[in-house]
């Protein structure tokens, strides 16, 4: 693990709302706070519309925040700046989509899509050296040269997801979002996509943020994981921690739904079964917004929203059985 002086991202209290009626708001993203240190990778999990995609874009600001505040090396992504500035740090903060064919443009040919990046950065002297950047893109990601002037049509799921990766580097970022960047794909490419990622981290140094809900493949290439339920960031620890001791009850459930290999421990341990729908989060539960679905909700539960602390060392959650002044309470 990075050293804590090593902090890249900063996301504070953030919140980003939709308004979808008159008197509706629908609360994506409600009060999240998190790091990320340079040179990690942080899997964001949860369940489909628990908010780890709007945040991954909130953070790289394809959504203004509602309110909070993203700190990226000490500065305000959400500040006022100019377009210069905006340029500036667009460089430094780049995306990889989930859906690798709605996110290329299949009007353009791969070379084009790759050396848009390049182009309103101007970081290319002439045309010679724009090819040349983006045929080492291609060979980087495992494709060739001869694809550069194919569209993205000619092209299987997994190579176009490759495409986009490397038009994420083509600008030299330090900072990757990969939001689901594997859920499209067959399971024998999802292995190669993660590994293309994990060898770009290690040759150039990048920080990524990896959404996903496939926990399995999540611990695979994180450092740590934090759990999202409606909105809410609920766990938050190293990534072998988090697999060992899950502490709230809503990643507990989550880890018994991954098969295990081994037949016989597969047969005989519990799977932990949710009961009821996601609430909507136009309208969350009162208090702990898991209760209505959770085996050990208790009275406090709908009354008082649980504070998220660290419970163990460099494991955060948010849970009242983890309470030290509602545990103190039952004792008196």
């Amino acid at each position: 693990m990075t050293a804590m002086e090593d902090k890249l991202l900063e996301v504070r209290n953030l919140k980003r709302y939709f308004k979808v009626s008159h008197n509706d708001v629908l609360k994506a993203v409600d009060d999240v706070s998190f790091d990320i240190y340079k040179g990690e990778t942080l899997g964001l999990v949860g369940e489909s519309g628990c908010g780890k995609s709007t945040t991954g874009r909130t953070i790289i600001r394809l959504y203004d925040a509602t309110d909070g505040k993203v700190l990226f090396n000490g500065e305000d992504v959400h500040g006022k700046k100019s377009k210069k500035e905006l340029k500036k740090f667009n460089r430094k903060m780049q995306m990889i989509f989930q859906d690798p064919y709605a996110s290329l443009n299949p009007r353009m040919t791969v070379k084009d899509i790759i050396a848009e990046g390049i182009d309103i950065h101007d970081l290319a002297k002439s045309n010679k050296e724009r090819n040349e950047k983006v045929y080492r893109l291609l060979e980087t990601v495992g494709l060739n040269k001869e694809h550069a002037n194919r569209y993205p049509h000619e092209f299987s799921g997994g190579q176009r997801q490759r495409i986009g990766i490397a038009r994420a580097l083509a600008v030299d970022p330090e900072f990757i979002i990969a939001d689901e960047p594997i859920s499209a794909l067959d399971v024998s490419i999802q292995a190669q996509v993660v590994n293309l990622l994990q060898e770009l981290q290690e040759k150039r140094g990048l920080t990524y943020l990896f959404i996903a809900h496939d926990l399995s493949m999540v611990k695979h290439i994180s450092d740590r994981v934090g759990v999202m339920y409606l909105g809410h960031m609920v766990e938050l620890a190293k990534s072998d921690e988090l697999y060992d001791h899950a502490l709230h009850p809503y990643t507990q459930a989550l880890l018994s739904a991954i098969p295990v290999a081994d037949p016989e421990i597969e047969r005989s341990r519990e799977r932990i079964i949710l009961k009821g729908d996601v609430p909507s989060p136009i309208n969350p539960p009162s208090g702990c917004r898991f209760r209505t679905r959770c085996p050990h909700a208790m009275d406090i539960c709908a009354q008082v929203a649980p504070k998220w602390q660290e419970a163990r060392e460099g494991h955060w959650v948010a849970c009242h059985l983890y309470d030290d002044e509602y545990k103190s309470g039952l004792n008196k």
